[in-house]
């Protein structure tokens, strides 16, 4: 990653918060930059360090303003330990052992997304999730809000690879979803430990049984896990250069 990485002091800040379906208040620090259509970004569990600014960057230099939650964790540095225990402790916002059903934060996300759209009067936003957070786009481009989606080595439920950590209605809305919109991406190691192949055949299970392509999903080779930050490899030709370009093309496709 470059060494020039835009630190958060240079991030617009506000404050978003909003009840989620169990009736509970979720409020988070929202960090904003950019230009142009919006993306949402949600961090992975190390958290928003150096290489999630770096992606950030990297967004922001192909013309896109990134939304970026600040969901838990220190800001500008990874706490991978510390940060499981947060998460653990948020459980009205969390569900990390929930196979049949989405996190309550997802629907904190999906409301976040809807003001985004409507405030800067576009007709939707892109999200990428990743790990922790990877499920909750293949959830949320089920909203209209949401017009693409990449999930990054989605891995909840964490103990339950062949789960998907969301409802058969979600799935369902999402299928349809994406029938209109075209497939969305997921990103994975070949052999990573956390998203699985029992996740990835998981996934398409749920979206291309039938022969229809609502999920492309895009394996690299080798053991890595964090596609986009921390086993990124910034150089022509690496898997995961060609991986963040394809999502960049992506989104400028349908953003």
């Amino acid at each position: 990653m470059k060494n020039t990485t835009t630190q958060i002091s240079g991030y617009q800040k506000t404050i978003f918060e909003a009840h989620a379906s169990n009736g509970h208040l979720i409020t988070h620090d929202v960090y904003r930059r950019g230009s142009g259509a919006p993306v949402v970004l949600l961090q992975e569990l190390p958290g928003i360090g150096q290489e999630t600014l770096s992606l950030a960057d990297e967004l922001v230099n192909a013309g896109f303003e990134v939304v970026m939650p600040h969901l838990f964790g220190p800001l500008g540095k990874t706490s991978i330990g510390g940060n499981l225990v947060r998460v653990m402790c948020l459980r009205k916002e969390f569900r990390l052992m929930t196979s049949d059903r989405s996190s309550p934060i997802a629907d904190w996300v999906r409301l976040l997304c809807r003001e985004v759209r409507d405030q800067r009067g576009v007709k939707g936003v892109g999200i990428i999730g990743m790990c922790l957070t990877g499920n909750f786009a293949i959830q949320l481009i089920g909203d209209d809000s949401v017009l693409a989606a990449v999930a990054s080595q989605p891995a909840m439920p964490f103990f339950k690879q062949g789960n998907l950590h969301m409802s058969s209605d979600d799935i369902e809305q999402s299928r349809n979803a994406l029938d209109v919109k075209g497939p969305m991406r997921v990103l994975r190691f070949e052999d990573d430990p956390l998203c699985t192949q029992e996740k990835s055949k998981c996934v398409h299970r749920a979206f291309n049984d039938d022969g229809n392509i609502r999920v492309q999903e895009i394996t690299l080779p080798g053991r890595g896990h964090s596609v986009l930050t921390l086993d990124f490899v910034d150089q022509s030709g690496h898997p995961t250069r060609e991986a963040l370009d394809n999502v960049i093309q992506y989104f400028g496709i349908h953003l």
